[in-house]
């Protein structure tokens, strides 16, 4: 379960980026983080893992305050907390597994990180991941050979390679098409409910967000204006988040279901489960 108290961020400029923010998340519940640009989002989820240093305020993951923490302790606990970026944040030249198995990083050596050296457990965990995301057949490709819902499977694989107890995500459609979106935030809304993963998602896509999320959470200017179930989104909502606007076009209808048929990979040419892989060109990471 994740908790902020009061979280608050001051830049040096004296720009207020949040204030007061107080939520709780629960196991398995994803919650979509909505608003205009510059409401705090992104400032949010960074100071959840304190990648931005919150000016005040306290931020729990189950029984442990993050904004508590040492150097060092901070580092240990940045592995429970899993984070998927919107630009991917692959290593290009890097394999799909090479790039998997870096999730494990915070738990090896430095000198077996460096050579790329895994335990054998490892390995087999990114296969079963890499399987779950539809990626079987893809383990030797670098990662500048994928297309970009490709890619942000990876980095979903990747994140879960750390084992986490919490998944941060930054915009992970913004760069996709409005099919592979879906498929994408369907496979993160699915593994959540599998594994009981509390998710926070910042998503400018409202009808994406109501779609796919449990709760959503409407910031403005740093504050929560709106937290609550996404059917909940009249136009008043928007316009409180967003301000005046024809929000009829945005707000999804709940007989505009269609897509729930799709194939879960569509045009990815991705085979999940379907792909024996070549295991021994792999004998290297382990």
């Amino acid at each position: 379960m994740l908790r902020l108290n009061d979280l608050s961020k001051v830049y040096a400029t004296g720009d207020r980026a949040l204030t007061d923010v107080s939520l709780t998340v629960e196991p398995g519940q994803v919650v979509g983080l909505i608003g205009p640009s510059g409401a705090g989002k992104s400032t949010l989820i960074r100071c959840i893992n304190r990648l931005v240093e919150p000016t005040s305020g306290q931020v729990f993951l189950g029984d442990m305050e993050i904004t508590g923490l040492g150097r060092g302790a901070l580092r240990q606990a940045r592995r429970r907390i899993g984070m998927i970026f919107q630009e991917y944040a692959l290593v290009e030249r890097l394999t799909v597994m090479e790039n998997v198995l870096s999730g494990r990083l915070g738990y090896v050596g430095f000198w077996r990180s460096f050579f790329r050296k895994f335990p054998p457990e490892a390995v087999e965990n990114a296969f079963r991941l890499l399987d779950r995301v539809g990626l079987s057949d893809h383990v030797n490709k670098r990662a500048d050979a994928l297309s970009g819902g490709q890619r942000q499977r990876v980095g979903i694989a990747r994140a879960l390679e750390q084992d986490p107890d919490l998944l941060l995500i930054d915009e992970p459609t913004a760069s996709l098409d409005p099919k592979t979106s879906r498929q994408i935030m369907r496979l993160i809304v699915e593994i959540c409910d599998e594994r009981g993963l509390p998710a926070i998602i910042n998503i400018h896509d409202v009808a994406l967000a109501q779609q796919f999320v449990q709760r959503v959470i409407g910031l403005q200017a740093g504050r929560i204006v709106f937290d609550g179930r996404p059917d909940a989104l009249t136009p008043d909502v928007l316009t409180q988040i967003y301000g005046e606007e024809d929000w009829s076009a945005t707000i999804r209808k709940a007989d505009e279901d269609g897509d729930e048929a799709e194939d879960e990979l569509g045009n990815e040419g991705d085979h999940h489960g379907a792909a024996s892989v070549d295991r021994e060109r792999l004998a290297g990471l382990t």
